[in-house]
């Protein structure tokens, strides 16, 4: 009789049946007269028991053959066996080779170069450390969604070719057939205002693009944006959004996902206490503390990563620092009316020197303001004339921000670079596999 395939994560239900699991070799050892395999099949580790005697000379032979890697569907009786991975064990009756491996599967269990685990990343994603950070992206990505409907925000797709162009740095362009440059999107955002003047409160989710020669732990060329947009908030209602939504992952993440960040050794105090209020910092005062330090950083100049991990060196929590000069901004946040020399925004500094997470801002929401401020920077009014419509017709106070995803998963887990943060990373010299 065949048996229907249970997954590992579904046998505390199956205790004293006869059931068939499906999955790949991760070890393999045996005794002369009692043999053991241990299989993955993607939710869980399980231990298979082969008694020579208790099984035909084929299934024996079989075992024999197995190797790394090597996928499989073994049948057998679920026992509970709390020294077993995941507390259960399979008691073989019977085991079918599916597809073979050969002996020289290029990962083995020692060390290897960061190049040459890169270059095999479609097979580094089956170690165990590769697995836990891959399950907590999906936590966390499925957290960004509860977050935000839960909330009663809108979910837009925004186009990741575009005309207008968001930040300063560099782009990806390409020709778009007879409509002249097209570019890699940068920021979903400008194309989030005009749908929060739709439905008032929408984020965006999706790949964003950077083009900048850029070869820091903390940098990808091709990553992943969480972009809400809301009417009616100012600057301060937007770190609050911030601090909650940045509060809410983490604890997402250490409730559902406790095992995973202990197999990264991942010390979890540090996560434990990442509620709101965050500490606030003027801009500023940041460059005080700064040059306090030892920094020779002046004041007007963005902050850069030696700049952040000095500033929070001091806190346990993510840090705000608020209210940047407008030269090292981009066009579309507001002046300051306290401050004209600078604009109301935020970066959101990670603890431990992983440095920015978040930016976020007031848009500017005045027309002579903002079309001002295209000008200035050297752009074309022209590819804005849709953006500065949203000022024409009806306009509005706003804000919002964007969360780099990897970054803050690299945070969360603890993770030295950020290549380990998304299935296959690309980065300035990194487009394969």
């Amino acid at each position: 009789m065949t048996l229907a395939s249970t997954r590992v994560s579904g046998l505390s239900s199956e205790v004293g049946k006869a059931v068939t699991v499906r999955g790949w070799i991760t070890t393999v050892r045996s005794s002369g007269k009692v043999a053991f395999l241990v299989l993955r099949d993607g939710t869980g580790l399980l231990q298979c028991v082969l008694v020579k005697s208790a099984v035909t000379q084929d299934v024996w032979d079989r075992f024999a053959q197995l190797s790394l890697e090597t996928s499989v569907a073994v049948t057998g009786d679920v026992r509970a066996d709390a020294r077993a991975p995941g507390g259960y064990e399979l008691g073989v009756t019977d085991l079918a080779i599916v597809g073979t491996s050969p002996l020289d599967y290029p990962i083995q269990p020692k060390e290897h170069g960061i190049d040459f685990l890169l270059d095999h990343r479609h097979l580094w994603l089956r170690s165990p450390r590769q697995r836990a950070i891959a399950t907590i992206r999906s936590e966390l990505e499925q957290g960004i969604q509860d977050f935000f409907y839960q909330r009663d925000f809108l979910r837009v797709d925004t186009p990741i070719l575009t005309a207008a162009i968001g930040e300063r740095s560099g782009l990806f362009s390409t020709e778009y057939f007879d409509e002249g440059s097209a570019y890699l999107a940068q920021t979903g955002q400008l194309y989030g205002e005009a749908a929060a003047a739709a439905w008032g409160k929408i984020y965006t989710f999706g790949p964003t693009f950077r083009a900048e020669k850029s070869k820091t732990r903390r940098h990808l060329t091709e990553f992943w944006m969480i972009e809400p947009e809301v009417a009616w908030n100012d600057s301060n209602d937007n770190m609050k959004l911030q601090e909650q939504f940045v509060s809410y992952l983490v604890q997402r993440a250490l409730e559902k996902r406790s095992a995973e960040l202990t197999e990264l050794e991942r010390d979890l105090t540090k996560l434990e206490g990442i509620k709101p209020p965050f500490p606030r910092l003027e801009y500023t005062e940041a460059i005080d503390i700064l040059h306090r330090k030892g920094s020779t950083t002046p004041w007007g100049d963005d902050l850069g990563a030696e700049d952040e991990s000095l500033i929070v060196a001091d806190y346990d929590l993510p840090v705000f620092v608020m209210n940047y000069p407008k030269e090292a901004k981009a066009f579309y946040m507001k002046e300051n009316p306290a401050d004209p020399r600078t604009v109301l925004c935020d970066d959101l500094l990670a603890p431990e020197g992983y440095g920015e997470m978040i930016g976020g801002s007031q848009r500017e929401d005045d027309y002579d303001r903002l079309l001002k401020r295209i000008i200035e920077e050297g752009l074309d009014p022209a590819a804005y004339e849709w953006y500065l419509d949203l000022r024409r017709y009806g306009t509005f106070v706003h804000a919002g921000f964007g969360l780099g995803l990897e970054r803050t998963i690299a945070w969360i887990c603890g993770l030295p670079h950020l290549r380990e943060a998304i299935a296959f990373p690309r980065m300035m010299h990194r487009l394969r596999p």
